[in-house]
């Protein structure tokens, strides 16, 4: 009596994704030749003669967890072979001859498939870590993100250029995907186009020469801001590092004297006098005299601000002159807040307003004597 190997996996319901049922994936004879199910077949609700088997009810004892796989060679009965097997031999199931397929032939395809699967995850694999490295290097790089308000972008690129050369990054690509690290909201609209323009391939040189027509600034603002920035409030110490920092964005190659000296204009003249110019050698030099003196300036303000405090206290104490010439005894408020004086005041202007009015009266009565005379 002949037998055949039938191979069921647990599969994905098509009524419900979160239910499992066995499917019947193929039929392999005796003689090694394997055939499969059409797809709308392979569901154990057709085989009902299959299901019948002692073998399946071990089989679905089996079968626990998705996409298990199980291999039973089951013996031909009279209904299977009705079933599975037409009178010339050939394997068949519900009027449709089943479809035979090479082994060999569908190992080297899974193995060709499998290797190009992997193929793509490794190179996916190497993009992730190219990326993540860069993002790695980015955070060493010694050069602040590039903004609309970097006034120079032609010394912001020599830098960037050099801490890519310090890292070793010579390959036109890594250099384009760098430099959108660096890139602020409004310049990442920048690149975005040009990147549709150019692609990554288009050469490092080409985007640098793009990068400098955009963002160079040749018009004066910067300049003049640089230049005429001078110190408002807060502390000396920030208003000059900050005034160094846009001269060196303005000319990086400005002489150590000239830096000095235009830090220097910007401060307060009473502060100005208060340094000797021939000491200064760096701007760091500048900057100690600077915190020297903010912290002289503090005491000195500390110091006046307790002296006319306790100034106002011993006026608030003095007692009010009012009070004491009307013997109204020792009261300590202001003169002008003294309720005496305003109600002093208050009298006075009563009987100016009593007065006129009497004189009004009298003037009228003259006036009608005259008259009737």
């Amino acid at each position: 009596m002949s037998k055949f190997q039938f191979e069921f996996m647990v599969v994905t319901s098509p009524k419900d994704p979160k239910t499992n049922v066995i499917a019947l994936t193929s039929i392999c004879t005796e003689d090694g030749k394997k055939y499969i199910l059409p797809d709308e077949f392979r569901y154990m609700g057709d085989h009902v003669e299959l299901r019948k088997t002692n073998n399946y009810t071990k089989l679905v004892n089996s079968l626990k967890k998705r996409n298990q796989i199980r291999k039973v060679w089951i013996t031909m009965t009279k209904e299977l072979k009705e079933t599975y097997i037409d009178e010339d031999g050939n394997l068949q199931f519900k009027d449709q001859y089943l479809e035979e397929i090479d082994e060999e032939n569908t190992n080297l395809t899974q193995d060709h498939n499998l290797k190009e699967i992997l193929e793509k995850l490794i190179e996916t694999t190497k993009y992730k870590d190219k990326e993540k490295n860069l993002k790695q290097i980015s955070e060493k790089l010694l050069i602040e993100k590039f903004s609309s308000k970097t006034s120079n972008s032609t010394q912001w690129m020599e830098s960037f250029e050099k801490e890519c050369s310090r890292f070793e990054i010579d390959k036109n690509e890594d250099k384009i995907e760098l430099l959108k690290l660096f890139l602020d909201k409004p310049s990442l609209n920048w690149y975005s186009s040009t990147l549709i323009r150019l692609t990554v391939n288009a050469g490092w040189s080409e985007w640098k020469n793009r990068f400098l027509a955009c963002f160079t600034d040749n018009g004066w603002n910067n300049v003049v801001y640089a230049l005429s920035f001078k110190y408002r409030e807060g502390s000396l110490t920030d208003y000059a590092m900050k005034k160094e920092k846009l001269l060196i964005d303005f000319n990086k190659n400005m002489d150590i004297k000239s830096l000095i000296a235009l830090i220097a204009v910007g401060l307060p003249e009473f502060i100005l006098n208060k340094i000797d110019k021939s000491e200064l050698k760096e701007t760091t030099d500048l900057f100690n005299e600077l915190r020297q003196l903010e912290c002289l300036e503090k005491k000195i303000f500390k110091k006046k601000f307790t002296l006319d405090s306790q100034e106002k206290k011993y006026e608030e104490k003095k007692p009010c002159k009012i009070c004491e010439d009307l013997g109204k005894g020792v009261r300590y408020h202001p003169n002008e807040k003294c309720w005496f004086k305003k109600n002093e005041e208050s009298r006075e202007k009563n009987t100016t307003i009593k007065k006129v009015n009497n004189n009004s009266i009298l003037d009228v009565k003259i006036h009608d004597e005259t008259k009737n005379e």
